[in-house]
């Protein structure tokens, strides 16, 4: 499995450990940076991993700043990206099961990173339910296709 992983001069620390913590899983990263702790603009880096999970040259995608949510809004951006921030367990689970979510984002301003690994590893275990919640995602994808 390939994952896609951004993150901005917040995120950087995090996603560090939490590349290794994937490649220890045994997942292919490919690692859009940032690489240091220099100021950046977290829309390049949801817009790199967005683009990277959309056209399908990864499994899944990997966003980090200092809350979660400029990379989410950024990366929902991009259609057939489906981005969610969770911050706890149950929120990683439910947005698999039921939204079929592709691209993850935190907040490494927010969330631990033992408490990081938890709900990355929820996450990328946890399976797209399908049946009813197919229907939605459809719908979703009808409202990016602009055809509404």
């Amino acid at each position: 499995m390939r994952i896609a992983v951004g993150a901005d001069h917040a995120g950087w620390p995090l996603k560090e450990g939490l590349v290794r913590f994937l490649m220890d899983r045994g997942w292919d990263v490919e690692d859009f940076g940032t690489f240091s702790d220099e100021s950046v603009d977290y829309p390049d880096y949801a817009e790199k991993v967005g683009r990277a999970v959309a056209f399908g040259k990864v499994d899944r995608g990997l966003l980090l700043c200092g809350t979660g949510m400029g990379m989410c809004i950024s990366a929902n951006k991009v259609d057939g990206v489906r981005a969610v921030t969770a911050h706890d367990l149950m929120s990683a689970r439910l947005s698999r099961q039921h939204n079929d979510a592709n691209v993850l984002t935190m907040g490494a301003r927010i969330v631990a990173p033992a408490m990081a690994e938890e709900i990355l590893g929820r996450w990328l275990d946890t399976d797209f339910e399908g049946g009813r919640h197919q229907r939605r995602i459809e719908k979703i994808q009808t409202m990016e296709s602009g055809r509404f």
